[in-house]
């Protein structure tokens, strides 16, 4: 076999490795967004609760990915990737036995860890196999299989659900989580660890880890008391790591990359922006569609397919493109369709047409589209090799605070306007005014993501 088909070869095989990991976990998130009526049934669980089996994985990753991405440039980031993959397949394994609610969320918990492990490293491994001019193509394909998670996930998970019940959804994926680690061993046989020798700071990565936690819990108990004190302790400490990291040889993230890369600034900005303004859409319509409109899980999975299949369908095309065009402009297309749409979905109440909702939510998967693989693609690019598990540590950690700020605005809209009480016929108007009120603050959150994304175009 001639060199040029064996490196062809090889591309393939850790693009296919790399995606079909890239399908597991969106997979599973958007399943669980159809079961939590039936989890919150069998375990007699509050509207809060249900919001913590998605938040306690989401801020779990988010804590631990950076660190990861860190460690995985230094000691090989296809080992993280197979560990996180393992702990994946064996943290699914035991969710299934979950006696009640407190359980099922310590499971997820370890999931959110194998969660860090999988992002942390996978589009730096991508990175450093595909040259710039592929480099879009492999994203954007990379990020279809996300999509193609988020797309399956409501359809198989509802149609699991409504026949098996919510606990096969987790028996369905632990073949896949195997299927998986079959695919690392067999087809990924080379390794990454540009970083090789250097010291892992440990100080940062904890500091780091503290900070976030005491945010984003604070941020989703707000308005008590408890939740100012636990904000304030984690800008605090966001200030104290900010402090050490300017000091330290080898940080577990490089804030230069900010301070003296604006590309790479403000596309992380827009990232972050984005899943803060979309991520919880998912939930909230979820609840929508079983509790106000009296679907069962597969139909409401049917319906909310509409969205990740336009991402799916898009997805590839934007990123081959912006390996030819300015992926800054691309983006920043994306991000005001997405504004659009939830400007829109405002205007949703109990007898709103189900046509128009798939309209909606079609919207923002072509929004999310054009969005993610070009700004993806923007950021991977303007950095150094040595940083590029730091990049893809960066963009995972971007997307999961991300998703963890959005759940954290619907949970606290949710206890204003609900409180501790499950969702039933008497607290469906305030169900209606949290997720109302939510899609608001999403479209002005969008807007400001147009502002960041236009500002890294104009440094471009």
């Amino acid at each position: 076999m001639k060199t040029s088909d064996v490196e062809k070869s090889f591309k393939r095989s850790v693009l296919i490795a790399t995606s079909f990991a890239a399908f597991l976990t969106p997979f599973l998130g958007a399943a669980v967004n159809l079961a939590l009526p039936a989890i919150g049934k069998e375990f007699n669980a509050d509207a809060i609760e249900m919001g913590w089996v998605m938040s306690s994985y989401i801020l779990t990753t988010a804590i631990f990915l950076l660190p990861f991405g860190r460690l995985g440039d230094i000691v090989g980031r296809k080992k993280i990737f197979a560990y996180g993959i393992l702990l994946f397949t064996v943290s699914t394994f035991l969710i299934i036995f979950s006696w009640n609610i407190t359980v099922m969320i310590f499971f997820r918990i370890v999931q959110g860890l194998s969660g860090a492990m999988i992002f942390g490293t996978s589009m730096a491994i991508v990175t450093a196999v595909f040259k710039p001019g592929e480099r879009g193509r492999a994203m954007g394909i990379n990020v279809t299989s996300t999509y193609l998670g988020l797309s399956l996930g409501p359809v198989i998970g509802g149609l699991l659900t409504q026949h098996f019940g919510w606990r096969s959804i987790f028996v369905f994926l632990v073949p896949l989580g195997i299927t998986s680690l079959i695919l690392i061993k067999q087809k990924m046989k080379t390794e990454w660890a540009d970083a090789a020798g250097e010291k892992y700071d440990w100080k940062g990565s904890i500091l780091y880890g503290f900070a976030l936690l005491a945010f984003m819990y604070g941020f989703s108990i707000l308005p008590a008391a408890a939740g100012w004190i636990c904000l304030t302790a984690g800008l605090l400490l966001a200030v104290l790591f900010v402090f050490v990291e300017l000091r330290v040889v080898n940080p577990v993230f490089e804030l230069r990359l900010i301070f003296n890369n604006k590309v790479f600034a403000f596309s992380s900005i827009a990232a972050f922006i984005n899943y803060s303004a979309t991520s919880a859409v998912g939930f909230f319509i979820s609840l929508y569609l079983q509790y106000l409109k009296d679907f069962d899980a597969r139909t409401a999975g049917l319906i909310m397919i509409s969205q990740p299949v336009a991402m799916t369908l898009l997805s590839p095309v934007a990123g081959k493109l912006s390996d030819k065009k300015n992926p800054g402009v691309i983006a920043s297309a994306g991000m005001g369709v997405i504004s659009l749409g939830l400007v829109l979905l405002c205007f949703i109440n109990e007898n709103t047409h189900i046509a128009c909702l798939i309209a909606l939510l079609v919207m923002l998967g072509v929004g999310f589209g054009l969005f993610s693989s070009p700004n993806s693609n923007a950021i991977m690019s303007s950095v150094e090799k040595k940083y590029l598990g730091i990049a893809s540590g960066a963009v995972g950690t971007m997307r999961m605070v991300g998703q963890m700020m959005s759940m954290g605005i619907a949970m606290m809209l949710l206890s204003l306007y609900i409180g501790r009480e499950s969702i039933t016929p008497s607290t469906y108007s305030g169900l209606i005014s949290a997720m109302r009120t939510g899609f608001l603050t999403f479209a002005m959150l969008s807007a400001l993501g147009i502002i960041a994304s236009l500002a890294r175009n104009r440094q471009d």
